[in-house]
C-alpha cells in the first residue's frame, strides 16, 4: 500500500505487502494507517515511524475484503470470509462476529448514529457498528456491489451487476426510482458528506456524479434555465469556472437525473 500526498500527487510512503491489499482506512487524525487484503490479516501502520513493523490482527479465514476503523478510532470493523467481525484496537481481539449468507460485496460505516451498511448478493444490511445487532435489510433485484446510506439517514443509493443505481427510502424500504447511465457493473458508490450528491465508480471506467436534489445549483455546478425553455423542459446544466463548455460532458438518465462525467483531460 502507499501514501500520496492528495495536493501534488507525490507518493509519501510505501508499505510492503506479501499479497494484494483490498482496503485501507485512516484514523481520524491520520496518524495511522489500517490494511486487509488477501493474506487474511489486518495491518496497523504507524505511519509517523513507517518503517517500523505493523501491529497484526488475525482471525479472518479467508481474504479481507473491508477493512475500517470506528469513529473513535477504539474498535477496527472487517469483512469478509461470510463474516464481519469487530476488533478491540487497545487488545487486538476479537469482540463479535457476524455470520451472513454469502461473501460481503461492500462495507461503509456511517458514524450519524453508527450504523453499519453491509451488501451481499441482493442484500442491503443495516447493523449496529457497536453490537452488529441487525437495524433492517432490503433486497434489490439485482446482484448488489456497494451501497451508501444518506448523512441524514434520508434515502439511500445502490449498485450493481445490471449496471443500475438504485436509490430507496431508508425507513420505509420503498424503491424510490432505478435508473441507468453506466455501461458496465458498478463497483462504488458513496454519498458526499453533505449528502447533495452521491458517486458512482464502474468497470466502465468512469466516475459519475450524480445530484439528490436534481436541478439544484449547488457548489461549483450551476443550473441554467435557458430562455427559450420552460421550467419543465428545462435540464441542468454544469458550468465549471476556467473550465472550456466542450470538456463538461452531460449525460441526462432515464429518470431524468442529471450525470456528469469528465474527459480525461479535465485536470482537478
Amino acid at each position: 500500500s502507499k501514501v500520496w500526498d492528495a495536493v501534488s500527487g507525490d507518493e509519501l510512503i510505501s508499505l510492503a505487502h506479501k499479497h494484494i491489499v483490498k482496503s485501507v482506512d485512516f484514523t481520524q487524525d491520520s496518524n495511522y494507517l489500517l490494511t486487509g487484503g488477501q493474506d487474511k490479516l489486518l495491518r496497523i501502520y504507524d505511519l509517523s515511524k513507517p518503517e517500523a513493523e505493523p501491529d497484526i490482527v488475525s482471525g479472518h479465514t479467508s481474504g479481507i475484503k473491508k477493512a475500517l476503523w470506528s469513529s473513535d478510532d477504539k474498535q477496527i470493523l472487517s469483512a469478509d470470509d461470510k463474516t464481519v467481525r469487530l476488533w478491540d484496537r487497545s487488545t487486538m481481539t476479537e469482540v463479535k462476529a457476524l455470520n451472513v449468507a454469502m461473501s460481503v460485496s461492500s462495507m461503509e460505516y456511517v458514524p450519524e448514529g453508527q450504523i453499519l451498511v453491509i451488501t451481499y448478493g441482493k442484500t442491503i444490511a443495516f447493523h449496529s457498528a457497536e453490537t452488529l445487532e441487525q437495524i433492517k435489510s432490503f433486497e434489490a433485484p439485482a446482484t448488489i456491489n456497494s451501497a451508501s446510506l444518506h448523512p441524514a439517514k434520508e434515502c439511500l443509493v445502490a449498485g450493481g451487476e445490471d449496471f443500475k443505481l438504485y436509490k430507496y427510502d431508508y425507513n420505509t424500504g420503498e424503491e424510490l426510482e432505478s435508473y441507468k447511465g453506466h455501461f458496465g457493473p458498478i463497483h462504488c458508490v458513496r454519498f458526499s458528506p453533505d449528502g447533495e450528491l452521491y458517486a458512482s465508480g464502474s468497470e466502465d471506467g468512469t466516475l459519475r456524479l450524480w445530484q439528490t436534489t436534481v436541478g439544484k445549483t449547488y457548489g461549483l455546478w450551476k443550473c441554467v434555465v435557458p430562455e427559450e425553455e420552460n421550467a419543465e423542459a428545462a435540464k441542468a446544466r454544469t458550468t465549471l469556472p476556467g473550465t472550456a463548455e466542450e470538456e463538461i460532458e452531460e449525460l441526462p438518465s432515464e429518470n431524468s437525473d442529471t450525470v456528469y462525467s469528465s474527459t480525461p483531460e479535465v485536470k482537478a
